[in-house]
């Protein structure tokens, strides 16, 4: 018997697949993990990642292409060497959707 994954589990996966160079709105993500409208759920999911893990949250970003962290925090400087080592132009602390966004 096949143990149903957890929505955390369900939204890591669709993280782990957004391809290098490529962005995803938490409300993409949301929708993709079945969850519907949980956009913010996918927040607190992408801030329980266990230790290790090679879960590219990063990739996750507001439907807007806003960086979600405070522009002066160490997680929006981490987002964004993350994003620009992948070859995604962050101006301003914002991506270009209609550049970057991943279309499965």
């Amino acid at each position: 018997m096949t143990m149903e994954p957890t929505k955390p589990q369900k939204i890591w996966q669709v993280v782990h697949a957004i391809p290098q160079g490529k962005v995803a709105s938490y409300g993409q993500v949301a929708h993709m993990a079945g969850l519907g409208r949980q956009a913010r759920f996918v927040g607190r999911a992408l801030g329980q990642l266990p230790e290790g893990h090679e879960v590219p949250w990063f990739r996750v970003i507001r439907s807007s292409g806003e960086i979600a962290f405070p522009k002066d925090s160490e997680m929006f400087r981490t987002q964004v060497g993350l994003l620009e080592a992948e070859g995604v132009e962050v101006v301003n602390g914002r991506v270009s959707m209609r550049k970057y966004q991943w279309q499965p």
